[in-house]
């Protein structure tokens, strides 16, 4: 049983699960990051096993989540977790451990925010399309 504290939190593939649970492309988390981030920049990021936690956490603002959550988020330890907690007294445990937020309004909250998101990027790239035409104008 000691496996588990000598095993290391792949952080790489969180920022990947958290990405993709957050319906957000590796080009969008790029633009968020800057322009000296791409696409393939986060393809080799999320294959790292340990990210400078400044960048870890310039991600964490951007997704809007806790740095802890890619430190910490442990997939192995979850499914332990659930495979244990829920059994045939699982409607019980339900019962006692009700949601505090509706499911419903906490997606609607993520696509207003990702929408928010392709806002701000469609105005910035229209800022620059005018930009780039008023260099090409004269």
């Amino acid at each position: 049983m000691s496996e588990s504290p000598s095993k290391s939190i792949h952080q790489g593939r969180n920022v990947k699960r958290f990405r993709e649970m957050l319906g957000i492309k590796q080009e969008a988390l790029a633009y968020e990051l800057g322009e000296d981030w791409n696409q393939k920049k986060i393809s080799l990021l999320e294959q790292k096993e340990e990210i400078e936690a400044s960048l870890l956490a310039q991600i964490a603002e951007v997704l809007k989540l806790p740095v802890e959550a890619f430190q910490n988020f442990d997939e192995e330890q979850a499914v332990n977790i659930i495979a244990n907690t829920f059994h045939d007294e699982a409607s019980a445990y339900v019962e006692q451990y009700k949601c505090q937020f509706n499911p419903i309004d906490k997606i609607i909250q993520l696509h207003e925010e990702k929408i928010a998101l392709y806002e701000r990027m469609l105005k910035e790239k229209d800022e620059m399309m005018a930009r780039l035409e008023k260099l090409i104008g004269g």
